[in-house]
């Protein structure tokens, strides 16, 4: 009988017991970020990790539990990543999936044999109960794992090589019609995997199966709330901050509004919010911002109105990342303007709070980081100007953020805000920039989101809105001809914006916003629906 490690605390004695953490080891999975986001819904808070982290630096962040995920390569592939066989060794709990039970296959003395019997989509579950050994004979009993899970449920696998003989201590629990060892554990020693992903929603009792290993087998509590969120972040920025002043870019979006609300809670008149009115957002959103933030937060505020000095600065420049870098220049050079200013009346800034999200930090972290997105690192600081970054969204996704904007107190409209480019309403005009030409989309915009917001409900459609592309076209208007713009409306969904299909928008709903567009907004006379996807085109026209 192996020495009973469940009895043992894999936790240093350094370790903070306060927020338990699950580490998902990512060998590569589509489904890494997935897993993390499965782990938060149970109310536990999870971070990724490299597969390939050793069992020293491993131990030393004090996981409660890990998760292994899938991987794209056979573990027999020459540069397939592996995990440092140590972290088996470790006495924490472990669930692995797909390439994880294979990886914990072969670590631990099982065979993963080479097969042509892959199988993939939907397979049906056959529970086969837990011993510690069958080779000790033991009593079958039920495996924690599937604790509350239907026989014969619906599973969803993507394999082609499978566990063929588990290891010593392991016993198979479940199978499907073409992989024999479906799940197995040892219980001693808390070390579970299936071959099927339980993180998707394909998987019947996919969030059942993942609780079971957070509550039954690691012995979790579902502790992490937004309130406790809030809590904590409150005293992280306190002690950050100290007594000095915080300055933060409030846009007016979801991420940087729960940033400013946040960190007012926080520390009150040690943030001033910066806000710039460059005359390139969206109908009434430059008021309701100052509206919230002002009125309803009390922050300290400063609502710049510089339309004329970015109508000045964009005359004649048509070419999109022109655009963007003016943008961007001319907000950063403004926005330093007003650090400056807050130093000479008293108020040194050392800090600069930005909007930094969790999925910002895995990209960053990545071989393709400068492919993805970088931006959040590269603040273009002035010589001689450095602020150390406050981020403290960067352990959340974004819908998460969303949540917690609501329990700060934020309204819907702000929490809710439809994605928006940094350049505004300068990406959405195709050519140059023109006074005429931001009100005519400012008012055929605010017409296309007011009803799709009517339609929606259930805010199915990720984003949409209206781009004004850089032609004009003939129409007939009172018998009369005319020669106006047309408008393109534009509405995706997507779980995550890396990929999107364009929506089908019911025929009477497009009816409507194109008879609303020609009707009120003079000088448009055409409208017509973009039904391409991304890829091949993007959600943004530039």
């Amino acid at each position: 009988m192996r020495e009973d490690t469940q009895s043992r605390s894999p936790v240093p004695e350094t370790c903070d017991p306060i927020q338990p953490t699950v580490l998902v080891l990512d060998f590569g999975a589509q489904y890494a970020q997935l897993i993390a986001r499965r782990v938060r819904e149970a109310r536990v808070y999870s971070e990724i990790v490299p597969a390939t982290i050793s069992a020293e630096e491993l131990a030393a962040r004090c996981p409660a539990a890990l998760i292994l995920s899938g991987g794209p390569a056979s573990v027999y592939a020459p540069e397939a990543p592996h995990a440092d066989p140590r972290i088996f060794e470790l006495g924490i709990p472990i669930l692995g999936f797909c390439y994880g039970i294979q990886e914990m296959a072969i670590a631990l003395g099982g065979e993963v044999p080479h097969t042509d019997l892959g199988e993939y989509g939907f397979a049906e579950l056959t529970l086969l109960g837990a011993g510690e050994s069958e080779d000790d004979n033991a009593v079958r009993v039920a495996s924690l794992l599937f604790e509350g899970v239907s026989q014969g449920s619906a599973c969803w696998m993507s394999h082609r090589d499978s566990v063929g003989t588990v290891p010593p201590g392991f016993v198979a629990t479940a199978r499907t019609g073409q992989t024999a060892v479906a799940a197995m554990e040892d219980p001693v020693r808390r070390l579970y995997a299936t071959q099927f992903h339980p993180e998707v929603a394909h998987t019947e009792y996919g969030q059942q199966i993942i609780e079971n290993f957070l509550y039954k087998v690691a012995g979790l509590e579902p502790s992490w709330t937004m309130a406790s969120i809030i809590e904590t972040t409150v005293a992280d920025v306190r002690a950050q901050v100290g007594d000095a002043h915080v300055i933060c870019a409030l846009s007016g979006g979801v991420d940087s509004s729960v940033v400013a609300a946040l960190l007012h809670r926080a520390i009150g008149e040690q943030l001033t919010c910066v806000f710039v009115d460059h005359g390139l957002l969206r109908k009434d959103e430059p008021a309701s911002v100052v509206k919230v933030f002002r009125d309803q937060f009390q922050v300290d505020l400063r609502a710049l109105d510089v339309q004329d000095r970015y109508l000045a600065l964009l005359a004649g420049v048509s070419e999109p990342e022109e655009k963007r870098r003016l943008i961007g220049e001319e907000f950063w050079k403004i926005f330093f303007e007003q650090a400056q200013a807050l130093a000479e009346g008293g108020k040194p800034v050392q800090f600069l709070a930005q909007g930094t999200l969790y999925p910002d930090l895995i990209e960053s972290g990545s071989k393709t980081a400068a492919k993805i997105k970088s931006h959040h690192n590269l603040i273009p600081f002035p010589l001689g100007v450095h602020f150390e970054l406050i981020e403290p969204l960067k352990a959340l996704f974004k819908d998460e953020v969303r949540q917690l904007g609501l329990e700060l107190g934020l309204p819907e409209h702000i929490v809710w805000r439809q994605p928006f480019p940094g350049p505004g309403l300068a990406v959405r005009i195709i050519g140059d920039i023109t006074q005429e030409k931001l009100d005519l989309l400012r008012e055929a915009d605010a017409i296309v989101r007011e009803e799709i917001d009517a339609w929606d409900s259930e805010r199915s459609v990720w984003q949409y809105f209206a781009v004004l592309p850089d032609i004009r076209s003939v129409g007939v208007m009172g018998d009369e001809r005319t020669y106006g713009h047309p408008i393109i409306i534009r509405a995706v969904s997507s779980a995550d914006a890396m990929t999107a299909d364009w929506a089908r928008l019911p025929a009477e709903l497009l009816a409507k916003m194109s008879n609303r567009i020609i009707n009120e907004v003079a000088g448009i006379n055409r409208v017509v629906y973009d039904i391409t996807s991304k890829p091949p085109g993007t959600i943004e026209w530039e």
